[in-house]
């Protein structure tokens, strides 16, 4: 067993920082000395009870650090390797693996119930369990994890940025390269611009998109999009979203990208694609049901669902990473906020407050 410092979310807003027990990685496991984790909504929605997890439970699924234990039949990583842990676990055994769709992984759904992939705990507090967060658990100076969630990164990339290739800057980067596949002169639409919407503009500006067209009701997000690479910007509070981009465009986007699950939102992508568009839907957390009526996808229009940015992550972190390393994909830019473990809860009051794109907990 390891000591370590984590912040255990009791019941919803019900925080502290604890001293807990970690057990040492089994069979194809590895322990991470947590440097940095992203702070993304997914973790909020359970500290609000928006959705349900099992308590207690130690969230975070964005962190990134240095290996400092491996257990046996571990050949691809050695103690000291710099890594990102990616947020979705998966078997590499499923027929989805097999075939290189790991962000579809049939086996996955055993960490919803708050363990790893095993079906066992790692977490421990007085000799009872304490639950895991997708696999990861990262708001903790150590976690155990799946060998193969955990991704090398270059030497020259802080923690800080790095983390934010966990989930959130590769869920929209992989929305627009890999579940879009946009080509260069492409136009397309981002509806919600917070971590996942700013990074599918970052992934737009890199593939050549135009124009780019990012819609919030933030005049300071739309801002800072601008900063990122949006060649157009729309306040939807202010003007009908639908009509600017079609203005804009001249006949509708090709790609809409819809970040935000509510439904009105979703109506607006729906109506902002020309015909034979596709409107890739990034669904959250704590999405509201609602119904898509068949006419709305007349003149064949499609809705494609997008999940972890379709990642190939032993691929497409690494070549994220040597972009953001290089400067041509500005991560740092992403990072509005910086808290210590023990001020968690204001990183998520942040949150609340709807300040700043992404806060990163950072124990450098």
């Amino acid at each position: 067993m390891t000591r370590i410092t984590a912040a255990v979310l009791e019941e919803p807003r019900n925080l502290s920082i604890e001293s807990l027990e970690l057990a040492e990685p089994k069979a194809n496991e590895i322990r991470v000395d947590i440097r940095a984790t992203g702070v993304c909504h997914t973790d909020h929605h359970r500290y609000v009870g928006a959705s349900e997890v099992p308590y207690p439970v130690v969230l975070g699924h964005e962190g990134a650090g240095v290996v400092d234990a491996v257990g046996n039949s571990v050949s691809s990583l050695a103690e000291g390797d710099r890594v990102v842990l990616w947020v979705l676990p998966f078997c590499r055994e499923c027929e989805f693996c097999e075939r290189g769709d790991p962000h579809l992984c049939s086996r996955r759904s055993v960490v919803k119930q708050g363990t790893l992939l095993d079906g066992t705990r790692r977490l421990s507090r007085d000799g009872e369990d304490v639950n895991h967060f997708y696999g990861q658990s990262s708001f903790a100076t150590h976690c155990v994890v799946a060998a193969q969630t955990a991704v090398k990164i270059p030497d020259g990339l802080p923690f800080s940025e790095a983390s934010l290739l966990g989930c959130g800057a590769t869920t929209g980067l992989g929305a627009v390269t890999n579940t879009a596949e946009v080509s260069a002169g492409e136009p397309i639409a981002v509806f919600g611009c917070g971590g996942v919407g700013s990074s599918a503009i970052l992934g737009a500006t890199l593939v050549g998109a135009d124009p780019i067209v990012a819609v919030d009701v933030v005049d300071e997000k739309l801002s800072f999009i601008e900063e990122l690479g949006a060649t157009h910007t729309v306040n939807s509070r202010d003007t009908d979203p639908v009509e600017a981009i079609q203005n804009v465009t001249g006949g509708g986007v090709k790609y809409a990208f819809e970040c935000t699950s509510h439904p009105d939102v979703v109506k607006q992508a729906i109506d902002a694609v020309r015909p034979g568009g596709t409107v890739v839907s990034t669904a959250t957390s704590s999405a509201d049901p609602f119904e898509i009526p068949p006419a709305a996808l007349t003149h064949g229009k499609r809705i494609v669902g997008n999940v972890g940015g379709s990642l190939r992550p032993s691929i497409d972190i690494p070549r994220f990473a040597r972009l953001a390393e290089s400067g041509r994909l500005p991560l740092r830019e992403l990072v509005s906020n910086i808290y210590s473990l023990d001020r968690l809860d204001r990183a998520f009051e942040a949150i609340d407050e709807g300040t700043g794109v992404r806060s990163v907990i950072t124990q450098e």
